[in-house]
């Protein structure tokens, strides 16, 4: 074979590589099937943001296979099979590459926490700079919802693999609907909605994040909120929560309090547009501050699709704060710089 035609091939092979590879992301679009960087959706569901080394690993639940809804229950209780914890990493969290799956679900012991038939949900990854370890906590439950319980993990890289460790009803309480939050001076906290989701807690974690310390607090007593994402803004501590509807999405709420362990009090809809007062068909799962607008925020949200769960997608928009009040406004195409 003369060398010009070797040199064709192997630029035409190049160029092909490039034409198949897929187009890098620059833009959010909200509710649209959304892939990583290998041209596959990514599948992070009840997700939460953990930003480390300069790079940003998103968490989520792994939803694949067929949907079914629990016949024995009268309420809409619709599962797939648990997939474990997804791990995605990023640095500009528009693009995002599978790391892989950072905690397995189980498949032989059905005793186990994280057998297929139970509950793997919300899982919050946060670091503890003493112990050097990354804590993964997330909801863990029965078929029907009745374990109510909160699952630890371990791990000493952020993609994983996590350890297991054990679940629990912090400090005696159900726990379903979680998130983490570590505040400025390294202390981490737990919200999780109990009580039967009636009341939501917040509990003071241990020095290595693994159980809850004893102190803790009832707040929103009941109001019936789950699904809370907190953030700081300006000194105040921030809560975005939904109602208590199942699948069907409702009217979001903010809470506030001066100290994490306060009283904090539920005072409006930060949602503005059209579907508004339905979150934009959305969820709340996290609030991550925007690293490119100082100041803002970008809500993450899932739009559940309650018959084909794998199916569910993202809603993520930027959070901003307008006369004092935090705003979620829609778009259907938006940019995080």
């Amino acid at each position: 074979m003369m060398k010009s035609t070797k040199i064709a091939l192997i630029l035409g092979m190049i160029m092909a590589l490039f034409s198949c590879a897929e187009k890098e992301n620059t833009n959010i679009y909200p509710g649209e099937v959304w892939k990583d960087i290998q041209g596959n959706p990514i599948n992070a569901h009840g997700g939460g943001i953990l930003f480390h080394e300069g790079t940003y690993y998103w968490y989520g639940e792994m939803k694949q296979g067929k949907t079914w809804r629990v016949p024995y229950l009268k309420w809409e209780c619709y599962r797939c099979d648990a997939g474990g914890v997804n791990c995605y990493s990023s640095k500009d969290l528009v693009n995002w590459k599978h790391e892989g799956v950072a905690l397995p679900s189980v498949k032989v012991d059905s005793t186990h926490d994280l057998h297929t038939s139970k509950v793997i949900e919300r899982p919050k990854v946060i670091y503890n700079r003493n112990t050097g370890k990354f804590v993964m906590w997330m909801h863990i439950d029965s078929e029907d919802y009745q374990y109510a319980r909160a699952g630890v993990a371990i791990s000493d890289h952020p993609q994983g693999p996590f350890t297991y460790l054990q679940s629990m009803r912090p400090n005696g309480a159900m726990s379903r609907d979680m998130t983490l939050f570590v505040d400025d001076d390294g202390k981490a906290y737990h919200f999780y909605s109990s009580e039967k989701n009636k009341t939501m807690h917040v509990s003071l974690l241990n020095d290595d994040f693994t159980a809850p310390s004893g102190k803790y607090k009832r707040i929103l007593e009941k109001e019936s909120r789950e699904a809370p994402a907190v953030w700081k803004h300006q000194g105040k501590y921030y809560m975005v929560s939904s109602g208590c509807t199942g699948w069907s999405p409702n009217p979001a709420q903010i809470s506030i309090c001066d100290s994490i362990m306060g009283d904090w009090k539920t005072v409006y809809d930060p949602c503005v547009g059209a579907d508004a007062n339905k979150t934009f068909f959305s969820q709340s799962t996290y609030v991550v501050p925007n690293p490119y607008r100082k100041g803002e925020y970008i809500y993450m949200g899932d739009r559940w699709n309650k018959t084909n769960l794998e199916d569910s997608r993202y809603v993520w928009l930027p959070l901003s704060f307008e006369n004092g009040k935090a705003k979620i406004e829609w778009h259907k195409e938006w940019s995080v710089k």
